[in-house]
């Protein structure tokens, strides 16, 4: 059990044995533990009077500097899949009962962890107060973890609160991984106010995290339609693939901000879409955009290649997802991702050679711009052959991650910008 006292705008946290009082001030307190923990599930696990003495600890408490691998979430510990949990997905409960005293005029509430595998529900003395998914199936629907407050009740005529505080955790397969497994940011307890200044932080940080997510898609969108400007010009050239193809990465980038900012994607439909549609589409249509682009059309074959690829892509993408015949055998699993993986390499190796087909005929200065233009792009649309290089995928500048994709598409858009801009102004002198 874990004590906390309240007096006005002094906050003291001690743990039960040993005794330890730290004096924070008008603040939160991250609780980080000992929690109590059990994997598996059991409604009875969310009560007070539940003796969970025979479950095993974990502490939350974060090494110093410690953030996530994403977006730089501090306070960052590992999921239970390094705490002797490997491989396992499925339900797991966290519980620890803290007390309170203090000023009764100080409302109270509770921070939701902002990085959590895969979603969870949280209980107040056995009362459901809300999460970040929704329960109602036999599998829970994941929505992203975003930051949330939980006002905790009025204080009792003893002016001291107990709360055996309970999380359900559910780990999808989508999530399963060598570092991954239930919750990753402690949650934190405090009066109204100072949660609701933490609250904002913590959106302040997610925000931070994504906005390039949102703002890159509005980029590829105005390419698009300047794009679609040359088209209309009834030129000889055809730049019908390189529309879409700003059109299918927008659409790709601006899924993650919609799962990780909104309630509207749930992980199952976000990974669909992604994994199984627009990354194998993405790679069609850039392929094709970079071979009209260069004016590779003497290989008719070239085409019928490139679909092929994106058939045998998807179906393989499908097949080896977690939450498709999950009751498929482990060699068909292997055997999907292995055609994901050749599909890959197979449009790795034809774009570029568009790329150096595009290098070898170049005359002009745009023309070596433009093989940069798609060089840009391929690193964000080959990350995982980048990634098995060595090459870093993930930068943190003043603790924001910052993707190397997203560092190579911020200085692709402003070049392209640039070529079509070119191109237009030579199609109006020929006019």
């Amino acid at each position: 059990m874990v004590t906390a006292f309240m007096f006005g705008s002094r906050v003291a946290w001690a743990e039960t044995a040993p005794v330890a009082n730290v004096t924070l001030g008008h603040s939160t307190v991250a609780l980080n533990g000992p929690w109590r923990f059990h994997v598996g599930d059991d409604p009875r696990w969310s009560s007070p009077d539940f003796d969970d003495s025979s479950w095993e600890t974990v502490d939350l408490t974060p090494a110093p500097g410690a953030h996530d691998g994403d977006v730089g979430l501090p306070g960052y510990v590992s999921g239970w899949s390094k705490r002797g949990h490997a491989q396992y997905t499925g339900y797991a409960w966290y519980r620890l009962k803290i007390t309170v005293a203090g000023d009764h005029a100080v409302p109270l509430a509770l921070a939701g962890p902002t990085l959590v595998d895969s979603t969870y529900q949280v209980y107040v003395n056995g009362k459901l107060q809300g999460g970040s998914g929704v329960f109602s199936g036999a599998v829970p629907k994941v929505l992203g973890v975003r930051p949330s407050v939980f006002p905790l009740a009025s204080w009792s005529p003893a002016g001291t609160n107990t709360y055996l505080i309970a999380f359900r955790v559910w780990m999808d397969p989508l999530d399963a991984g060598d570092d991954n497994g239930g919750i990753h940011v402690a949650p934190a307890i405090g009066d109204a106010q100072s949660i609701d200044a933490l609250h904002q932080l913590q959106w302040l940080q997610t925000f931070k995290g994504y906005v390039a997510d949102a703002i890159e898609p509005c980029a590829f969108v105005v390419l698009a339609l300047m794009v679609f400007a040359l088209i209309a010009c009834r030129t000889p050239d055809t730049y019908r693939w390189l529309a879409m193809a700003l059109l299918l990465l927008a659409l790709l980038r601006v899924n993650q901000v919609l799962f990780y900012w909104t309630p509207w994607l749930s992980l199952r439909s976000y990974d669909l879409a992604t994994v199984v549609i627009l990354k194998p589409l993405n790679l069609a249509a850039w392929t094709l955009a970079w071979r009209d682009w260069f004016r590779v059309n003497r290989y008719p074959w070239l085409g019928h290649v490139v679909g092929g690829l994106a058939v045998a892509y998807a179906v393989g993408a499908l097949m080896g997802r977690p939450w498709f015949m999950p009751e498929a055998s482990h060699a068909l699993k292997l055997g999907a991702d292995l055609l994901v993986e050749a599909a890959r390499l197979g449009y790795a190796a034809l774009y570029v050679g568009i790329i150096g087909l595009g290098v070898i005929r170049a005359a002009r200065l745009s023309d070596y711009l433009a093989a940069l233009c798609a060089i840009l792009v391929g690193v964000g649309l080959f990350a995982t052959e980048l990634n098995a290089l060595g090459i870093p995928g993930i930068w943190f500048p003043y603790g924001t991650g910052v993707a190397r994709g997203q560092y190579a598409y911020a200085v692709f858009i402003p070049l392209l910008f640039w070529l079509i801009l070119l191109r237009a102004a030579g199609y109006a002198r020929k006019t």
